[in-house]
């Protein structure tokens, strides 16, 4: 039965909550449409958290409903975890971002759960790796990742510092689907609460110490320490870490974008804070022409998506996508694993089924293995679980301008991939090229990938149904050529007995030229995505034809 959300809002009014919200609560009387949206359901705890739009209401984030998330956290744990429980707690740059951090560490304290929570904004890569050094039950990092202003989020992460998976996950859901009420909520701190224990410096430190042992061309960096790098934080938790990363490796001309080096969760000098958008690294593109710089990096509010642009021939400033970088950056550290002696038949890398075949073709070159998992970095980190102590996990990315390498941070890490794209560039000029050139080569060795992507974004309840239909009705009609080349294969990875994954609500069509273009739902908001994959050297003109096809 379709709840009444006129009635849900007034059980707001009635209830115990502060004045604020009430009022908030009023004034949306006056919009039905808008207070339809912020009450006609509670916002999904899924298996990767809370993501939605601010503000008052059970659809919003808002410190009720993260504190009914983390008592259903706590309560889980409690249930199911031994031993003292503690959790580590990071935030990023949005609005909203300490204080909901602070009230999940507070419901956590008053359940008895020790807290290690940073003293300020961090990448969720250093949230991470601090799971794994303070061997915490879980952690959280509150935010949207790359998501516009309106919006933040709150990530659960386990004990070995990647998001949750089967069945933690689904049981996590089940508990935080329990607390119906924020009266339920343990938010006031008494005198049995567990400790709130402050992490600074020090786990930066150790991060970076963990990192340096990594890298793989420090000649190579002294040669070239030069190298002019500019770089944005658009706003976000990298603005302290990744300059301080770079200095350490030993680049001596970083140049920053003050106006972006402002931690400003409503992201002023940007549409989007989202490295993927051209417009977000438009002035740090600026600086670079200015300054003569080679090498432009970006990341996003929580650190974990690396945009870069280079120059090309003619020396103008070019952006790679994610899969130019992830290919770039696998070729490098592969053929230095090669050089070095490291490669012994025992490592592998990891892709996502939407990202480029390309790195696919580079490691098998190394005689390394590929896994291929669904989208979302957790799968990658499954991966690297699942081979712990047994086979060594060198490199993994995703089309979505995520990167890692090692194994001690179990997430997209923007930091590291900066690290990484730095050295790989000093390397490149000790053999007399740039990264766009060393991008041509690879290229040139095993052949012309292109991928694109169709980002379709709907809005509120009436955009979810909408997109809920077109997946209906793709599985119903699927297309019968791609560019013109008939279909011969359908993949519907909603079915695991024929994909041996888990299940996903992700299509994927291939044509007999050997293009595939994957459909998937984004399962934290209201927009669809079309991917294209293409190869030869007529993929630019099948990737247009392909992106009339799928824009109709």
């Amino acid at each position: 039965m379709k709840r009444d959300y006129k009635e849900v809002a007034q059980s707001w009014l009635d209830g115990n909550f502060d004045e604020e919200t009430k009022a908030q609560v009023r004034e949306l009387q006056n919009d039905p449409v808008a207070l339809e949206d912020a009450f006609y359901q509670n916002l999904e705890f899924g298996t990767g958290g809370l993501r939605g739009i601010m503000g008052v209401g059970t659809n919003r984030m808002n410190k009720y409903t993260v504190g009914m998330a983390t008592q259903g956290l706590a309560n889980y744990m409690k249930a199911n975890v031994e031993g003292p429980l503690s959790v580590c707690i990071s935030y990023d740059s949005r609005n909203n971002s300490p204080e909901f951090a602070q009230i999940a560490a507070n419901v956590l304290a008053a359940n008895g759960i020790k807290v290690y929570i940073f003293d300020k904004l961090h990448p969720i890569a250093l949230m991470s790796y601090s799971v794994r050094m303070k061997k915490a039950n879980a952690g959280i990092m509150i935010t949207a990742s790359h998501n516009p202003k309106e919006y933040n989020g709150y990530k659960v992460f386990w004990s070995d510092g990647a998001q949750v998976t089967s069945p933690v996950d689904k049981d996590i859901v089940a508990e935080v689907a329990k607390i119906t009420d924020p009266s339920m909520v343990k938010f006031e701190l008494g005198a049995d609460a567990a400790p709130i224990e402050v992490m600074g410096h020090e786990m930066d430190e150790a991060y970076l110490n963990s990192v340096m042992g990594l890298m793989l061309s420090p000649e190579a960096v002294a040669a070239h320490k030069d190298l002019k790098i500019v770089y944005t934080p658009i706003h976000g938790s990298g603005v302290e870490i990744v300059p301080e990363f770079l200095a350490k490796l030993g680049f001596e001309n970083i140049y920053h974008v003050p106006e972006q080096d402002v931690v400003d969760g409503n992201f002023p000098t940007v549409m989007s804070p989202n490295p993927e958008e051209p417009s977000a690294l438009a002035m740090a593109v600026a600086v670079a022409d200015k300054e003569g710089a080679d090498l432009v990096m970006a990341t996003d509010p929580d650190a974990d998506r690396i945009g870069i642009a280079v120059r090309d021939n003619e020396g103008k400033m070019v952006l790679l996508n994610g899969n130019q970088t992830g290919s770039i950056l696998t070729y490098y550290i592969l053929r230095r694993w090669s050089e070095l002696g490291k490669l012994d038949g025992k490592q592998y890398i990891v892709k996502t089924i939407v990202t480029t075949e390309l790195m696919r073709a580079i490691a098998e070159k190394f005689g390394v293995k590929v896994y291929n998992v669904l989208t979302g970095f957790k799968w990658i980190a499954d991966i690297i679980k699942k081979n712990e102590g047994v086979n060594t996990f060198v490199c993994g990315g995703e089309e979505s301008y995520g990167f890692n390498v090692g194994e001690f941070v179990r997430d997209k890490d923007a930091p590291i991939s900066c690290a990484f794209v730095a050295e790989c560039a000093a390397w490149a000029a000790a053999q007399g090229k740039t990264l766009y050139q060393l991008l041509q080569d690879i290229y040139a060795e095993f052949g012309y990938y292109k991928e694109s992507l169709i980002s379709v974004t709907k809005k509120g309840k009436a955009g979810l149904e909408e997109i809920a239909q077109m997946m209906v009705d793709y599985r119903q009609t699927p297309p019968t050529e791609l560019a013109g080349s008939p279909v011969i294969k359908v993949i519907d990875y909603a079915k695991p007995e024929e994909t041996g994954l888990p299940s996903s609500n992700v299509l994927q069509f291939y044509n007999e030229a050997g293009d595939v273009v994957t459909i998937r739902p984004s399962g934290t908001e209201p927009k669809i995505k079309f991917y294209f994959g293409i190869k030869g050297s007529d993929a630019d003109a099948k990737n247009e034809a392909l992106r009339a096809q799928f824009s109709k």
